[in-house]
């Protein structure tokens, strides 16, 4: 048996719970194990992106998970962040253009 984290944060609050798993447990089947779709009815953990200490994982069903890992389950971006910047740019230079 190994233990791990797992963290969710949503907009209104955030979860960190240690988990005991048995080693060879893959990413998916943690997250499952952990309960954290009890906090968070709204999680679909068969499909949410997830990552460990920051790293995405690309195949959460065969990435197993070691001791003392973090799994972090991530929210689907509102926005674009190139987007956002391209916009925010756009919006500066027009503010500059009507200074002068």
């Amino acid at each position: 048996m190994i233990e791990i984290e797992v963290v969710y944060a949503s907009v209104e609050r955030q979860v960190l719970r240690a988990c005991v798993v048995q080693e060879g447990t893959s990413v998916r089947a943690a997250l499952m194990a952990s309960g954290i779709a009890d906090a968070f009815p709204e999680l679909d953990l068969a499909t949410c992106p997830v990552g460990i200490f920051g790293k995405v994982v690309a195949d959460p069903e065969r990435q197993m998970v070691q001791a003392a890992d973090r799994l972090e389950i991530y929210r689907p971006l509102l926005a674009d962040p190139k987007e956002i910047r391209r916009l925010r740019a756009a919006k500066a230079a027009q503010a500059r253009q009507s200074e002068q």
